[in-house]
């Protein structure tokens, strides 16, 4: 076994011995969670992966280090790298840049890496919370933080009344830019709460219990939940 950096951060004890020098790397895309690739790592692989931030493998065929994207340019960008509990594969988290197969698919099952769009949510939620972290000047998210919450529930108020009106009367196109700005404000009052979109879906999710209903009326019939 070997002992082997990770940038500064935690060490991992990855066990080389079982396969002759070589690990399973599974490459997966740290965005969509899709499964692009499986590659094998020696101990140079690793090394030059941490060092470079470019995913790069040993060719069992070509006997050679070989950094994916080299030649055809469709790099595998690091995000992080885990090693699972037998210490004997590895899971790399990456961007891809390109189709990850050779053939010219997004992976190396012909599978479609597209995001989905509703997983940019959570993405737009971290740049919300980076910019009350940072405050930083001229941003509009920065001045609705300084507002205060009074300010950005009046706004996520206004926003509520303009959807409600394209709702019953206007287009398709304007509902759903008027229900935009509604829950990019909602997005700004929960982060301000210190709370996040995703503690809407877990509260949805726990509605979706078929006894949630019968557990609330029994509260509310104890005087516990109004």
């Amino acid at each position: 076994m070997a002992r082997l950096s990770t940038l500064g951060k935690l060490e991992m004890t990855i066990d080389f011995d079982k396969m002759n020098g070589l690990v399973p790397a599974i490459v997966q895309d740290a965005h969509t969670k899709s499964v692009l690739m499986l590659g094998f790592m020696n101990k140079d692989a690793y090394e030059k992966t941490m060092q470079t931030g470019l995913v790069t493998f040993w060719s069992r065929t070509r006997q050679t280090l070989w950094t994916k994207g080299e030649t055809s340019g469709n790099t595998l960008q690091l995000v992080s790298m885990s090693v699972d509990c037998d210490n004997d594969t590895l899971l790399v988290k990456a961007i891809p840049h390109g189709p990850t197969c050779h053939t010219g698919t997004d992976t190396c099952w012909g599978e479609s890496n597209e995001p989905r769009p509703i997983d940019f949510l959570c993405e737009l939620q971290d740049v919300v919370e980076q910019r009350h972290r940072d405050m930083p000047e001229g941003s509009y998210t920065t001045r609705l933080f300084r507002d205060g919450p009074a300010k950005m529930a009046q706004k996520v108020g206004e926003e509520a009344l303009e959807t409600v009106i394209e709702a019953v009367g206007g287009s398709n196109e304007k509902l759903v830019y008027e229900a935009s700005d509604m829950l990019y404000h909602l997005m700004v009052l929960l982060t301000s709460r210190g709370l996040r979109i995703d503690d809407l879906a877990l509260e949805l999710k726990r509605r979706h219990d078929p006894n949630w209903d019968a557990q609330r009326r029994l509260a509310k019939a104890k005087g516990s939940e109004k």
